[in-house]
């Protein structure tokens, strides 16, 4: 009886350690509740960058776009520059994208649609780097004169807080491989009781 509470209480600690290590990601809504749209006047020209600075983006997050009538692209910095994409790395226009921010670096995203994009629809996340992202990511690649230029001056400064309606969900996942740990271990654990 007593190897096989030693076997329980080792399953409960390895348990509890995979809980902990588990990978949380948020899904932010861009725009907060008006969306993605075409900035009512030159004053909200710089609306979508402005709520980009107010949230800390990490790699694993994703960013979702709504709209009516409208299109997202995913561009490089000088397309992003010139308000017209001739290869963007992503095209939507289902009117509820999702894209997920798989690397730190700068994301340039702008409308689709001719004109929306010269009259402000169009934004700049910044992913931020973290311990692991340095570690298992490649380094993000760069146009011929992005890596020359200064983000912080293309990129409004960010401040430390998310506002929490901007957030619209966070969910944790864990690996399979945590989770095919875990199942065996409470299988066994259950078996020995």
């Amino acid at each position: 009886m007593g190897s096989s509470k030693k076997i329980i209480f080792v399953t409960f600690l390895v348990s509890i350690f995979y809980m902990f290590s588990c990978v949380s990601s948020t899904e932010f809504e861009v725009g907060g509740e008006d969306g993605w749209i075409v900035p009512k006047t030159k004053i909200h020209g710089d609306m979508f960058n402005q709520w980009a600075s107010q949230n800390r983006f990490k790699v694993g997050d994703t960013v979702r776009f709504k709209y009516a009538k409208d299109s997202v692209l995913v561009v490089s910095e000088e397309e992003y520059k010139k308000c017209k994409a001739t290869k963007p790395q992503l095209y939507s226009n289902n009117e509820d994208t999702v894209f997920k921010l798989d690397r730190p670096g700068l994301f340039y995203f702008i409308s689709g649609v001719s004109g929306h994009c010269e009259k402000g629809q169009k934004m700049i996340i910044k992913v931020m780097e973290t311990e692991s992202s340095t570690e298992s990511s490649p380094p993000p690649s760069s146009s011929s004169s992005s890596s020359s230029s200064s983000p912080s001056s293309s990129l409004p400064a960010s401040t430390p807080k998310a506002k929490k309606s901007n957030a619209f969900k966070t969910a944790a996942r864990f690996s399979s491989s945590a989770f095919v740990v875990f199942a065996v271990l409470v299988v066994l654990g259950f078996s020995l009781v």
